[in-house]
């Protein structure tokens, strides 16, 4: 194995390699494979003979322990056994969790679908339903292995990674430091407010949701335990007015299957803010796999630190701002 292979183990993930993992599973391949869109992890379409084919999905090494990823199958079959469109993994043999020369990998139902049009009351609500179906499901017990959404793991962490590793050009070091130090501050008091922390899908944005005929959620790799709101805000876009009257179609549908703690609303620009932190933190720490420099070639570029300083300026300020209030 060369040092390259030896950084980047995804380089040894050939397509010999992965239909050879499907076919350790008992199901016999076509050798028809479609790699679907994803960085974090790497993600196939497989094409099985007599059947329907599968997403095969290879988990990023050392990312989470088998402990995790068996904490978060055991939660989407929990879903789906209460009736929840939640694309779950396939068990063989009774497990979900399966090894081949060395990458952890899980095989999941092809489902088909488009992204949902979240411009409409209907399909809102409907996001609405599910959602609070999710989290009643969610609130019966936590995670014990997952992780937590909190402002060290998504804030304090990923920040002092860039600075410490020379990501941010020495101009702008300083700037960068001490207005992510005061949002720190900022974000501290208002998670320390408290709040209802349950089993979440933890990344639900339009792209993880597929329409066909209602929704199917899917990639629950980022389930965690953390504030509801979590799930909802990403599904709010526009200028106020309208985030505020798509918040009102969302909790009408949430409410019949879930109560919601309404002072969870001031926690949005919040949750916000740690996503935009959290975000330049994971393509700082994925840069050594070479599908990053290629997909994201705009990141680590001046320009795009100058920007970057910019947008959490404005999230300083939109920190200020009243939190949202429901509109109908």
């Amino acid at each position: 194995m060369s040092d390259r292979q030896a950084a980047h183990p995804y380089e040894r993930l050939t397509p010999d390699l992965i239909l050879d993992a499907v076919e350790s599973t008992g199901l016999r391949c076509d050798g028809r494979l479609l790699p679907l869109n994803s960085f974090e992890n790497r993600v196939y379409q497989v094409g099985v003979e007599d059947s329907s084919p599968v997403v095969a999905k290879f988990y990023r090494p050392e990312r989470w322990s088998d402990q995790q990823i068996l904490e978060e199958h055991a939660f989407a079959l929990e879903l789906v056994q209460a009736e929840i469109p939640v694309v779950a993994p396939i068990a063989h043999e009774g497990c979900t969790l399966h090894e081949h020369r060395s990458f952890r990998f899980a095989l999941f139902p092809k489902q088909r679908g488009r992204a949902p049009d979240l411009e409409t009351q209907d399909t809102i609500v409907w996001m609405g339903r599910f959602l609070g179906r999710i989290h009643a499901v969610g609130a019966v017990r936590p995670f014990i292995h997952r992780r937590g959404l909190d402002v060290a793991s998504f804030g304090e962490q990923p920040s002092a990674f860039l600075l410490e590793s020379g990501f941010i050009p020495p101009d702008l070091a300083e700037a960068y430091r001490t207005l992510v130090q005061h949002l720190l501050e900022r974000l501290h008091s208002a998670f320390d407010l408290g709040f209802r922390r349950i089993r979440l899908h933890g990344d639900c944005h339009a792209g993880n949701v597929l329409w066909d005929d209602g929704p199917y959620f899917v990639d629950l790799d980022d389930s965690c335990m953390g504030p509801a709101v979590q799930d909802l805000w990403m599904l709010l876009s526009g200028e106020r007015e309208e985030r505020e009257r798509q918040l009102g179609w969302l909790l009408d549908g949430y409410f019949e299957f879930h109560e919601f703690d309404l002072r969870e609303l001031r926690l949005i620009e919040p949750l916000r803010t740690l996503r935009m932190i959290h975000y330049a933190g994971w393509l700082g720490r994925r840069w050594d796999d070479p599908a990053f420099p290629a997909a994201f070639p705009w990141f680590n570029t001046q320009r795009y630190w100058q920007d970057h300083i910019l947008a959490l300026r404005e999230q300083a300020a939109a920190l200020d701002e009243p939190p949202l209030s429901l509109s109908r």
